[in-house]
């Protein structure tokens, strides 16, 4: 299998590849601008639908298909090509949008946002894995920089749309809008990305091992979104639900030693690139889970802000990241990938402590600076970790790190949200009681307390990311970026 990389030297939109990057910032895209153009329009989809009960299910299904089907378009991609596999994912979002569009109740607008999820799940770890194909890790450097600006740009233009398409047109105008982004995003690809694929190669599906990664992962994700929310920890349903899928995952790893041909091989667990960075992304998601669940209720039930300033509070921390992730590039060729790591999660604690020190008594600017150094933080530690894990292996395993690492992000979200979720409601009952309802209702030095302890914990994981981040080389020899 080769893949076509026309020219060596240009890197811009205009170069020879610019129009393959492009197809990757638009589809990349689609998936940056749906994480946020949902949110505010919710009250509108409710009214709208009704289920009130059941919309947090629109985000919960959408992330658990994502994530579970992050690895799996992985090894795909391994074994019949990036673009193939990109297609399908593209294909998968603009569908489940289009059925979205018309969805007729709550119910069925859940069931078509799993499809959107899906196709989420192929275009970011797929898309990111071209650029790893196509560009050096020098010419990465700078590529990192319109990657970012992708996210940037729709922290700001997702909400700015939600609110726009509920308030002005209507709720499913937010699904609408990625059919022309994905038909161009697609058509781009088609056109330009060329790839020979060695059709003669039989490889030997690992159908077990993607059932049980696919079931035994949900059941994870499960148990840790909805457990101390739909039902306690301690109830039948949490346990069983999480001691299944412990056992899914074992027989999992027992199947992966024996297949010829692993959905996710058991030597990326033993590598040392690949722990260093599976493991800073891992927490990464624990700390993007912990702001963006908690920074917005202290600044609305603790600052008395209005929603629309806690979302900008919050959105200093997405205009952090993709600031740092486009410097980082320049940093890690001339200080290394450690190096650059540490200092961005140097930076992480140090955001950390700013969030512990914000009071009642504070502005929301306070609150909105310690995202914004956190936001730098990030975006130092985590997109160099991407590129060295890349880096450090060869075209046949590209897709397979690409997609652990980002299904590591995943689990730390979902361990984050349940973490967090017990500490909070540790320290509310603590002072009222098990019967003392939604932290929303809480009064504000309750609340305050209690979001103090997660700030408590997100220190705590943004001290283990330093320790995670040393273990990473300075320097990582690159692997070939195309097949033997």
């Amino acid at each position: 299998m080769t893949t076509e990389q026309t020219d060596p030297t240009g890197v811009g939109l205009r170069s020879a590849r610019g129009p393959i990057l492009l197809s990757v910032m638009l589809s990349i895209g689609l998936v940056a601008i749906d994480a946020t153009i949902l949110a505010t329009a919710v009250p509108a989809v409710v009214e709208d639908l009704g289920g009130f009960t059941q919309f947090p299910w629109l985000f919960s299904i959408y992330l658990l298909a994502q994530a579970i089907s992050v690895p799996i378009f992985g090894k795909l991609a391994d074994l019949r090509g990036r673009k193939p596999v990109m297609l399908l994912g593209v294909g998968l979002f603009v569908l489940g949008s289009v059925l979205c569009g018309f969805a007729w109740s709550m119910p069925a607008l859940i069931a078509f946002r799993l499809i959107q999820g899906l196709g989420a799940g192929a275009i970011q770890p797929i898309g990111m894995t071209i650029i790893g194909d196509i560009y050096s890790v020098a010419e990465r450097a700078r590529v990192q920089g319109y990657i970012a600006s992708v996210w940037g740009i729709s922290s700001f233009v997702g909400p700015a749309l939600g609110g726009v398409f509920a308030d002005y047109v209507s709720w499913r105008w937010i699904f609408f809008v990625n059919i022309p982004l994905g038909l161009a995003a697609a058509w781009v690809l088609v056109r330009r990305f060329q790839e020979n694929v060695d059709r003669g190669t039989r490889h030997q599906i690992d159908y077990w091992g993607t059932i049980l990664l696919a079931v035994g992962g949900s059941l994870l994700l499960l148990g840790l979104l909805e457990g101390g929310v739909i039902w306690a920890w301690d109830s039948v349903a949490s346990v069983t639900i999480l001691a299944v899928s412990v056992l899914l995952l074992t027989a999992f790893v027992l199947v992966e030693r024996r297949a010829p041909e692993p959905v996710l091989p058991l030597w990326v667990l033993g590598h040392r690139v690949l722990n260093s960075a599976n493991s800073s992304a891992l927490l990464v998601g624990v700390l993007m889970v912990g702001l963006s669940t908690y920074v917005p209720l202290y600044a609305q039930g603790v600052l008395g802000t209005s929603a629309l300033v806690a979302g900008f509070a919050l959105a200093a921390m997405t205009l952090g990241w993709p600031i740092a992730a486009s410097l980082a590039g320049r940093l890690y060729l001339r200080l290394g990938f450690r190096t650059t790591m540490l200092f961005g999660a140097v930076i992480v604690v140090i955001g950390s402590i700013l969030l512990l020190t914000v009071s009642a008594d504070s502005s929301v600017l306070s609150l909105a600076l310690a995202c914004f150094v956190i936001g730098l933080g990030l975006g130092f530690s985590a997109s160099p970790g991407v590129v060295a894990a890349q880096s450090s292996v060869d075209w046949t395993s590209r897709g397979v790190v690409t997609g652990a690492n980002m299904f590591a992000r995943s689990v730390g979200s979902a361990v984050g949200v349940a973490v967090f979720g017990a500490v909070a409601n540790a320290v509310v009952a603590a002072r009222l009681g098990s019967n003392h309802g939604d932290l929303e209702h809480l009064s504000g030095d309750v609340l305050a307390a209690a979001i103090h302890d997660v700030y408590l914990g997100a220190a705590a994981a943004a001290v283990l990311l330093v320790a995670a981040v040393v273990f990473m080389p300075n320097r990582v020899a690159e692997q070939p970026r195309g097949p033997a």
